[in-house]
This record gives structure tokens, sequence and C-alpha cells, in this order.
């Protein structure tokens, strides 16, 4: 089972808001898909598709976005699948091709009749080291030598392409600024490297939009750094306008970072309430119980709850309003 990642999923969120963008996802696309076919697609007319199909339990640890391009008179399809675990995943070939299957099944739906389009794989891995896992999944099958010839007709495979951050350089990574950027500071995450050159490149930080500085410094200020490098490295800027801007971010952090204290507070106060007053008059409150009131977050629901606590009949009573 893959690792979890922060419920917040700041990963998640970075690669999809850039790379939701046709220019973005193009100019990274483009530059790692084989040379002959990045040639053939039109990357000015790439469009991205609504949906996600990852399976329910693999949203804590990947992303994927579909695109959709014509390519020399038919379309083809780029499915691009984000891996932000922290442990290479021997079976993605098997999950990539039940999403395929999905991508195709809805296509099937809007256009019944009309042939299969072709969908490239495309998986983004954030590890801070290399897959051994081979990108094909015929790989995943136990093939005799002495019957490949005859057994490898009957079994489906199709190639994807693996773009690992932990084998590509700094400075090789490409695509728009903003598209280099989020993968330098993915890649600088996994290394512990947040604070290095690479990261803080000014000359490609001022080519940034407004919205991606912003996104990226509030991603590394909330990331574990050091504060005073942090403070060392914001201070070391030389443009007066993107120094205001991460300072103000700084400024603006820090107190919603007092915010959260506080509301967190309330909250685990209110759901020790709970628990007290249901203790106070049933007794015991089983293990279960406990563990739902304890994912609770939201405050409305939690006050409803703390008078249903003192107010109802029965644990059971408690539990259905639950």
């Amino acid at each position: 089972m893959p690792e979890d990642e922060p419920l917040h999923q700041p990963n998640d969120k970075l690669f999809k808001q850039v790379f939701s963008d046709p220019a973005t996802a193009a100019g990274f696309l483009s530059a790692y898909l084989p040379e002959a076919l990045a040639a053939a697609i039109d990357w000015p007319a790439l469009q991205l598709e609504a949906g996600s199909f990852i399976d329910s339990q693999f949203r804590h640890h990947e992303s994927d976005l579909l695109f959709r391009a014509p390519v020399s008179g038919s379309e083809v399809f780029i499915y691009c699948l984000f891996e932000h675990q922290t442990r290479e995943d021997p079976v993605i070939a098997l999950r990539l091709l039940r999403y395929m299957v999905c991508i195709w099944e809805v296509w099937l739906k809007k256009s019944p009749g009309m042939p299969l389009p072709v969908i490239l794989p495309v998986v983004l891995a954030q590890n801070d080291r290399a897959w051994k896992t081979l990108p094909a999944f015929s790989a995943m099958f136990d093939l005799p030598e002495s019957l490949a010839g005859e057994m490898g007709p009957f079994i489906p495979d199709f190639l994807f392409r693996l773009v690992q951050l932990s084998e590509i350089p700094f400075d090789a990574i490409r695509g728009t600024p903003a598209g280099i950027m989020v993968l330098r500071v993915m890649k600088a995450e996994r290394t512990n490297e947040l604070l290095g050159d690479p990261v803080w490149d000014e000359p490609l930080m001022v080519q940034l939009p407004p919205a991606i500085f912003e996104m990226l410094m509030r991603f590394m200020m909330n990331a574990e750094v050091d504060t005073e490098g942090l403070r060392g490295k914001v201070n070391s800027i030389q443009s007066n306008e993107l120094k205001t801007t991460a300072m103000s971010l700084a400024q603006k952090l820090r107190q919603e970072g007092h915010q959260e204290g506080r509301q967190e507070g309330r909250q685990e106060a209110l759901r020790d309430n709970i628990i007290e007053a249901l203790g106070v008059r049933f007794g015991n409150v089983p293990p279960g119980l406990r563990e739902e009131i304890q994912l609770l977050a939201e405050e409305a629901k939690l006050h409803q709850l703390l008078r249903t606590a003192i107010q109802c009949p029965t644990l059971e009573a408690f539990a259905t309003a639950l």
C-alpha cells in the first residue's frame, strides 16, 4: 500500500493547478515524449479533458490529467499520471490499463461506433531514487522463454513514458518557466534541496505569473525547511516586486498559522467535551465511536453533536445523529 500523504495534498494541488494549463502541459509533454511523435502532435490545439480516472484508494498518492490533441488527421489522448508517493510502484502498469479502459469507455458512450483513440500514457514520478520497474505492461507477466513466441500474442501490451525527476538534473528539466520551476520544486522537496540555488533561480522566477510565484512560495513556506535559511533566501531576492510578494506572503502565512492553531484548539476541545459527555451519561464510549468523533472538524457540526450528546436518550441515538 502506498504511503499516506498529508490530507491537504499540496503536491496534488501544485501539479494540477500548474499543469492544467495546456501551454504548460505542452511544454512538458513535448519535451518528454518520443521526438518523432512529439513533432506530429498539434500542441497549440492541446485541450484539457474534464474528469479524473484514479481509483478512490489512490487519490492521496496520485493525480491525473487527460489531454486531447490532433495528430496527423486523427486525435490522440495523452494521459498524464503524477505519482507523488515516496515508494516505487511495480504494478503501476496494471492501474494505467484500468484508467485507460475507463477513458475508452467514456469515449464510446460519447462516440458510439467510432474507432478508439490512441492513448499515450505518461507517468511523472516524484521519488528521490530511480525506479527499477520496466515501463511496459508485458513486463508484469511471468512468460516462459520457451513459449514466448506462442504465448506473446495472447498478452495485451502497451508502453508508457516514465519521467523520473530523480534522474533529471535540475538544469535539464524542460518546459515553460512555470512548468520548469514547479518540477524543480517537486524534485527538491524529495531531496531536501528546497533552499538550493536551482529552486531560487531568480531569472526564472521573474518569468513566472504572479499567481504561480505566490503558489510556489506558499508551498515552500509550508514545507519542512530551515526557517532562518528560508528567510535568508527571501532576503537575497534582488527583484523588489518578488521580495515584497514573498515577505507579504510569509507574514500572511504566520497569521493564518495562528488562526488555524486557535481553530484546531477549539475543535479538539469540542471533541473532548462530546466524548466526556457521552462517558458521563452512558459509561464506556466504544473505541469505534471515539474514532468517528475524532475525525470530525466542522465546528458547527461539533456544537450540534455536543448538544445531542447531552440530550440523546441512548448511545445508538447519538450514533445515528453522527
